[in-house]
C-alpha cells in the first residue's frame, strides 16, 4: 500500500514522498529532499495562504456587499474566489503537517481537509472555464440571439453544476483518504485506495479536468476574442489582448510542470521510466516545487479577473477606505476616470 500512495496526486501525505523505497533496490537517502520540503512547503503554503485568503476574501466581501447589482460576471467571479478561499483554507493543515511530520487533526478533519482541497482545486477551474465561454459568448456572438440565454438563472444553474461535479469528482479523496501508520511510523493523513485503478483515474482527472480540458477551451476562446478585439477602434484593445495572451500563459506555466511532474512519477511507479537514486531525488523535488508553485495560481486568480474591472476596482477601494486609516481618495478618482474611458467599448468592458 505504501507505493500506492507514493503515486498519488491528492496532497494529503507529504511523507510518502519519501518513505517509499522498492522492494529490489537498495534504499536511497532521502534525508535532503525532506529537509528541503519542510522549509519549501511551510514557508510557501502559508504565504499562499496569507495571498490568496486576503485577495479572495476582498473580492467575496466587495461581491457580497453589491450582491443586488450582481451580474452573471459577478457571480462567476463570487464563485471562482470562494473556490479558491476552500483551497487555500486547508493549505495551513498541510503546512502543519510539513512542519510536525505527522498527522494531528484526526481522521474526520483527514477525509473533509482532503475533500475541500480537491473540490475547491476543481471548482475554481470549472468556473474558470465558464468565464472564457461567457467572454467568448458576449464578445464573438453578441450580436445574435444566443447572448439572451445570458441570464441570471443559467448562471445559477451553472454554479449549482460546476460545483456538484467538483463535488463528485472528489469523493475519492473524501473517500479513500484516512489516518494511518502503515509506514510504521506515526500516524499520516494518507490516499489510501482499494486499487491502483484509483490513482489512475486521480491522475486522469488532475491532467484532463485540471489542465488540458480548460487549457483547450482557453486557447479555442480567446483565439476567437483575440480577432473581434482587434478590430475595435480603441486604444485599450492592445492592452486587453496582453490580458488575455497572461491569462493563458500563467494557466499553462504555473499548472504545466505539476501535472507533467505527476504524470513521470506515475510513469516512474508502473517501470515503464527507470531512474537511478539522483534521478528519484530530482522528481520528487520537482513535485514538491511544482506543486508549491501551482497552488500559488490561487492568489493571481483575484487579480486576473476581478481587480483588473474598473468596477470592481472602484468597489473595493470604497471598502478599503472603510477598513484602512489611509487615503484611498486619489486611487478611486483614478479608478473612475479609467471607468469611463472603459465604458465605451462593451465588449472591452466586459474583457476587462
Amino acid at each position: 500500500m505504501t507505493d500506492v500512495t507514493y503515486f498519488v496526486s491528492t496532497t494529503t501525505d507529504y511523507s510518502s514522498y519519501y518513505n517509499s523505497e522498492e522492494d529490489d533496490a537498495a534504499p536511497c537517502d532521502l534525508i535532503a529532499i525532506k529537509t528541503f520540503s519542510k522549509r519549501c512547503l511551510i514557508t510557501l503554503y502559508s504565504l499562499v495562504f496569507i495571498l490568496g485568503f486576503l485577495g479572495n476574501g476582498l473580492v467575496v466581501c466587495v461581491l457580497v456587499k453589491h450582491w443586488k447589482q450582481s451580474n452573471l460576471t459577478d457571480i462567476c467571479l463570487f464563485n471562482l474566489a470562494f473556490s479558491d478561499l476552500v483551497f487555500v483554507i486547508t493549505l495551513p493543515f498541510y503546512s502543519h503537517l510539513s512542519m510536525m511530520g505527522y498527522w494531528t487533526f484526526g481522521n474526520f478533519m483527514c477525509h473533509v481537509l482532503s475533500g475541500f482541497h480537491r473540490t475547491g482545486f476543481f471548482s475554481s477551474i470549472f468556473f474558470m472555464v465558464i468565464m472564457t465561454l461567457d467572454r467568448y459568448i458576449v464578445i464573438v456572438h453578441g450580436h445574435r440571439k444566443v447572448t439572451r440565454y445570458r441570464t441570471i438563472r443559467l448562471t445559477i444553474a451553472l454554479t449549482f453544476i460546476s460545483w456538484i461535479l467538483s463535488l463528485c469528482v472528489s469523493l475519492p479523496s473524501f473517500i479513500f483518504t484516512k489516518v494511518s501508520n502503515e509506514s510504521g511510523n506515526q500516524e499520516e493523513c494518507t490516499f489510501l485506495p482499494e486499487n491502483k485503478d484509483w490513482v489512475r483515474y486521480d491522475l486522469f482527472a488532475t491532467n484532463v479536468l485540471g489542465l488540458i480540458l480548460p487549457l483547450l477551451v482557453m486557447v479555442v476562446c480567446y483565439s476567437r476574442i483575440i480577432p473581434v478585439l482587434m478590430k475595435m477602434k480603441t486604444a485599450k484593445r492592445h492592452r486587453v489582448v496582453k490580458l488575455i495572451l497572461s491569462i493563458v500563459a500563467v494557466f499553462f506555466l504555473f499548472w504545466a510542470p505539476y501535472n507533467i511532474s505527476l504524470f513521470l512519477n506515475y510513469l516512474h511507479s508502473e517501470n515503464v521510466v527507470s531512474v537511478d537514486c539522483e534521478g528519484d531525488k530530482s522528481l520528487r523535488g520537482s513535485i514538491i516545487v511544482t506543486e508549491a508553485l501551482a497552488y500559488t495560481h490561487s492568489c493571481l486568480n483575484p487579480i486576473i479577473y476581478a481587480f483588473v474591472g474598473q468596477k470592481f476596482m472602484r468597489r473595493a477601494l470604497q471598502m478599503l477606505k472603510k477598513w484602512l486609516p489611509i487615503s484611498t481618495r486619489d486611487l478611486s478618482d483614478g479608478s473612475s476616470r479609467r471607468s469611463s474611458v472603459q465604458s465605451r467599448s462593451s465588449g472591452m468592458s466586459f474583457v476587462m
